[in-house]
């Protein structure tokens, strides 16, 4: 028999026992990428040359290589090049993080330009210093144009969870792969992870398509 209904409920808590591990990647990663990638776009506007060229050369060294690349040299290289171990779920988020922060820089980028270029001289104007124009004027008026992007990008986060099976953390792949290991019934617990993967991004969506109604109606106003 193909599929069996009684084997897959047997296997399905398993499954959901380790949601929670994918979503703490998920959530913490997003995290990570949002706040380096704010760091990213404001430095790639930097006055010092020397600056934007490191920035820009580091997010396309980033962005031009795979993310599993990334996350075997930071579970595996970086404690033996440098001494500094991590565990594989910090290793795991942290490579997600680095990873979609030079994505998510672009999307910063993209509301920044959006500002319009008179704020900037209101600001200089006012004797407003960086921190100041950055925080209270630039920010809060790029930012909330571009939530739904960013909203976009952690349902790309979640999808690229199964990668950290690769580095032995727990999450929902990985522990399908040992379901199928133990009883070599591969149909239904690859199945499930699919459905579960496929409920939560559409639930994601779902979120995202809400806060778009929101800054739409929020916008007529």
């Amino acid at each position: 028999m193909i599929w069996s209904w009684d084997y897959a409920r047997s296997v399905l808590p398993i499954l959901l026992d380790v949601i929670g591990t994918t979503m703490l990647a998920t959530l913490w990663g997003f995290l990570i990428a949002c706040t380096v990638g704010m760091v990213l776009a404001i430095a790639r506007r930097s006055r010092f040359a020397l600056v934007r060229m490191t920035i820009n050369g580091f997010i396309q060294f980033v962005r031009n290589t795979p993310l599993l690349v990334q996350l075997f040299f930071l579970y595996y290289a970086v404690p033996m090049a440098f001494g500094f171990t991590m565990t594989a779920f910090t290793a795991g988020i942290v490579g997600l993080g680095l990873h979609y922060s030079t994505y998510m820089a672009e999307v910063y980028r993209s509301g920044i330009d959006g500002v319009d270029r008179g704020q900037w001289e209101a600001a200089r104007a006012l004797n407003f210093t960086k921190q100041q124009t950055w925080t209270r004027i630039i920010l809060p008026q790029a930012v909330p144009p571009i939530l739904p992007i960013m909203g976009n990008y952690l349902i790309v986060v979640f999808k690229e969870t199964p990668l950290l099976a690769a580095i032995t953390v727990m999450e929902l792949l990985s522990r399908a792969n040992n379901i199928v290991a133990r009883d070599w019934r591969p149909t239904e617990p690859y199945t499930l992870v699919g459905i579960l993967f496929l409920v939560i991004s559409l639930l994601l969506s779902g979120l995202v398509s809400l806060l778009e109604y929101k800054l739409a109606q929020r916008q007529k106003r």
